[in-house]
């Protein structure tokens, strides 16, 4: 009995840093000391239930003391054993778990392209209650391994994000590119929601960190690209200026580097655009419209208020009206400054005198010298 009375029952140093820590035996001697830190809570377990639960201090494993240990009480062994698991479960706060992974395919409320969010950070997770740990986690994870555990968490984190980030960014129409500026507010109600999945087995996160949502790098270089595109051909004017401004500089670049025949090959290239650039009609700047967080505007906006749209101007006295729009042309223009459709030729005129065919603007005949009708 003197030797019984000296054995002691506690969480070893080197497993300190587990969340919950099982001892390897499953026969624990009468009037064996539980030493119980003032971070842990011992639990008795049998056939899946707790039995009885032990707080910090030390005890001494007897049914006389602890009533509840009757129940556990080996018979084989003439009542000096008793027989269940005994598990001490870490009260304080584990931190330094990693998570992460994608979220979701969302339509960016900015542009409408469609981009899969990524989310990575870690986190700190506590003990509230062991006994639904034991009881609700235990026939699922093994507790007894931290990275079991944290695995599982993670998984009921993303199982939140998927749902709660997504809609907080459709009902609040917030664009993707610079969605960092509204990390508090997603983090914190993750960490509500997920505290909410994971009452029912008694842990809670306490805290996150190095909590980023970003995009794959292919989607992140396509919004950057679209949004660097708005801003210039604002600035240009159309997205014909801007483009014929963009051909310009590679030209540029081209003639800097190549040889004669490269730069009079750069040079005719760069030439024949700006002519056609010159012929195509010249697109309206778009309209003002919320910007990219951090950054310029963003796309078209759709009608002012009020649905109003700019009237078209009015056809000069001097000019030919345009057939499609109405919109005045100069007198020998061939195609419409409007809306780019070509203009009727006027009718050609002949001498009263000789029947020669008269010059635009001409006002005596060039083939008798009789004056224009």
């Amino acid at each position: 009995m003197a030797f019984a009375s000296r054995e002691f029952i506690a969480v070893p140093d080197d497993h300190k840093g587990q969340i919950v820590y099982k001892w390897p035996d499953v026969s624990i001697r009468r009037y064996t000391k539980a030493i119980v830190n003032a971070d842990e809570v011992a639990l008795f377990v049998k056939t899946g239930q707790v039995v009885q639960t032990l707080p910090p201090g030390r005890h001494q494993i007897d049914a006389d003391e602890i009533p509840g240990l009757g129940v556990l009480i080996d018979v084989a062994t003439g009542g000096n054993a008793y027989r269940a698991e005994l598990y001490f479960a870490g009260t304080r706060e584990y931190t330094g778990f990693a998570f992460g992974g994608r979220i979701d395919d969302v339509q960016d409320p900015q542009t409408g392209l469609i981009v899969t969010l990524r989310v990575f950070g870690d986190y700190a997770l506590r003990v509230v209650d062991p006994v639904l740990l034991i009881t609700n986690l235990l026939g699922t994870v093994d507790v007894s391994d931290n990275d079991n555990i944290a695995t599982w968490v993670s998984d009921q984190l993303l199982k939140v994000m998927r749902t709660n980030v997504t809609t907080q960014i459709v009902r609040n129409g917030w664009p993707i590119l610079g969605l960092s500026v509204y990390t508090p507010d997603i983090e914190a109600a993750v960490i509500l929601k997920a505290n909410e999945q994971l009452a029912a087995y008694g842990v809670s996160i306490t805290r996150m960190g190095n909590f980023d949502i970003n995009l794959t790098p292919e989607d992140a270089e396509q919004l950057k690209r679209l949004a660097k595109d708005t801003s210039y051909s604002r600035l240009a004017g159309s997205f014909n200026q801007y483009a014929a401004g963009e051909m310009a500089l590679g030209a540029g670049a081209g003639m800097a580097q190549g040889g004669g025949a490269v730069q009079g090959a750069f040079l005719g290239m760069g030439m024949g655009m700006g002519g056609v650039a010159a012929g195509q009609p010249t697109a309206p700047t778009p309209p003002p419209a919320a910007g990219f967080a951090g950054g310029g505007q963003g796309g078209y906006a759709g009608p002012p208020p009020g649905g109003a749209a700019p009237a078209a101007a009015a056809p000069a006295t001097d000019s030919v009206p345009c057939a499609a729009c109405g919109v005045g042309n100069p007198a020998g223009a061939k195609f419409c400054m409007g809306c780019g459709q070509g203009l009727a030729a006027p009718a050609a005129s002949h001498c009263t005198n000789c029947g020669t065919e008269l010059a635009p603007g001409a006002k005596f005949c060039g083939g008798c010298g009789t004056a224009a009708a």
